[in-house]
């Protein structure tokens, strides 16, 4: 029985879905990959369901009906994995921002090394970013450290998308009482698994900015994530996690 899997959202991904597939699967650990797709109309499910045939028992598609947000891509892929036995859930990009091959590491890390979170961290260890210009590359850091001083929690890089779930982390969360769908998801996820009181580990890597598709960053994600953080930190204020 596979016990890892790779969650991958994606709308209008068909420059990098094949070969960011193809990585995952070639990589020395067996995983299993679950593509969730908002309807893309360039033809990212086409591709998914061309390659099931080759990839039979590894590939899975699950579609939805329209674009709705990041944060509910992950929790219908989290719910996905939890009515399976899978031990290990994992949420990477689909256009090769996070590097498969440091999938394996992530994996080790909560696998052998006993973390309940494996966080792939672009903060840990300097500033591990390509292709930025300077003023995201300063508005994504200074919004981790933000956020890292309103909630108190001891996580450098807070809005990291590139993540691994022991199956335990997930099964205690509540996800119809997860809250946000953009950047301030990835923030909450960390927040409620760092209160409940999981071992969270960074492992540094190097993120490198999309040169295919487009990105999907918006103002209203960042506001989000700003004003998201005020909300958490209230809530937990009144002893609430979730």
């Amino acid at each position: 029985m596979q016990e890892a899997l790779v969650v991958i959202p994606t709308y209008n991904e068909k420059e990098n879905i094949e070969r960011i597939l193809r990585t995952v699967f070639s990589l020395h650990t067996d995983f299993h990959v679950l593509i969730v797709d908002d309807n893309s109309p360039d033809g990212t499910q086409e591709i998914v369901k061309h390659l099931q045939g080759e990839y039979e028992h590894r590939l899975f598609l699950l579609p939805r009906k329209g674009k709705q947000g990041l944060g509910t891509a992950y929790l219908a892929g989290f719910s996905w994995a939890l009515e399976r036995d899978y031990q290990y859930i994992f949420e990477m990009d689909a256009d090769f921002s996070h590097d498969p091959k440091d999938l394996e590491r992530l994996y080790a890390t909560c696998r052998d090394d006993g973390f309940d979170m494996a966080i792939g961290s672009r903060y840990v260890k300097g500033v591990n970013v390509v292709n930025w210009p300077m003023s995201r590359v300063l508005l994504s850091y200074f919004a981790s450290r933000y956020v890292r001083f309103i909630l108190g929690m001891p996580i450098e890089d807070t809005t990291a998308g590139f993540v691994c779930y022991r199956r335990a982390v997930l099964e205690k969360m509540n996800f119809k009482k997860i809250r946000f769908v953009g950047y301030a998801f990835q923030i909450e996820m960390k927040f409620i698994t760092y209160k409940f009181g999981f071992k969270i580990k960074e492992i540094p890597v190097i993120f490198t900015d999309r040169s295919l598709g487009e990105s999907k960053m918006t103002s209203g994600i960042i506001n989000e994530a700003v004003f998201g953080v005020l909300k958490l930190k209230l809530r937990s204020l009144l002893g609430r996690h979730q």
